[in-house]
């Protein structure tokens, strides 16, 4: 990990949606930073603007790429950058998913939100090495039909047979939808997993994360093989009076924050402070 941030160029700008773009970087200098793996992240400077976490959403051997949403300041001016735009970055940061730990297990991915932009790496090294792995479960939660993160290949892998079984699902249709309505959870019921063996892997809002983990809870998937994040990022990860991410607020119904095991970690480490009520 560099404590000073290395020289990166845009080569590739990629609206996914009206307020999201996934930026390709490229070294410009003889400095690279450490490799990442899926899960960790990088601090993103830019210039004379400010820094914040993003979480690399795919690895090549010397390009990374970026998933980022305008909604602040220097947010707006990462998503701003067109080829040949240079940014700053630091890392790799915070823990991973540790997908090695899950060889044998199906594997079973709950992206909602911008939570694909982190589960993405993790999934295209699942499907790189099949025979690892059991059955590859990925499930995708979106508020519209416009909101769909890698809307392409998310609808190849729906249509397709697997691997991966994939499913979308939105909170509000638009015209010509013909697929899921409603919490990602939903889709659980038609996912190919055993739950004595499986590995889960689940990113996105706070209430997704806490409904998501009560639900394999209660279909007997242990809470240490339940892996969790939330799509902000931490306070604690980035050095000494550094911000590293918005808000510090803990998962309601929980003591789990942005990065709380910085930021990936998994669920039995996640206290709660009184037993979960049931879902109805």
């Amino acid at each position: 990990m560099d404590d000073v941030p290395l020289p990166y160029q845009v080569t590739q700008a990629r609206d996914e949606t009206a307020d999201t773009v996934t930026l390709t970087l490229a070294p410009t200098g003889t400095g690279l930073l450490a490799p990442f793996t899926p899960g960790r992240y990088a601090l993103v400077h830019a210039l004379a603007v400010g820094t914040i976490p993003v979480p690399v959403s795919r690895i090549d051997r010397q390009e990374i790429a970026l998933t980022i949403r305008s909604v602040e300041a220097v947010s707006a001016a990462l998503c701003a950058l067109r080829p040949g735009g240079r940014v700053g970055l630091r890392g790799p940061f915070g823990t991973g998913w540790e997908l090695d730990r899950a060889a044998g297990h199906d594997l079973l991915v709950v992206a909602d939100g911008l939570g694909p932009a982190t589960l993405r790496p993790l999934v295209l090294d699942a499907l790189a090495a099949p025979q690892l792995y059991g059955h590859l479960n990925v499930l995708v939660g979106a508020r519209t039909t416009d909101d769909i993160l890698y809307a392409q290949q998310t609808h190849a892998w729906s249509a397709a047979h697997g691997p991966p079984h994939c499913a979308v699902t939105v909170d509000r249709p638009g015209p010509g939808w013909e697929g899921p309505v409603g919490a990602v959870t939903a889709l659980l019921d038609g996912a190919r997993f055993d739950p004595r063996n499986t590995t889960a892997y689940v990113c996105g809002p706070a209430e997704t994360v806490r409904a998501t983990a009560r639900a394999l809870l209660r279909r007997g998937l242990p809470a240490d093989r339940i892996r969790v994040a939330l799509d902000g990022f931490p306070d604690g990860d980035a050095g000494p009076g550094e911000r590293a991410g918005p808000g510090d607020a803990p998962v309601p119904g929980t003591a789990l924050r942005p990065g709380h095991g910085g930021p990936v970690t998994s669920w039995d480490r996640v206290e709660s402070p009184s037993p979960a009520p049931p879902d109805t």
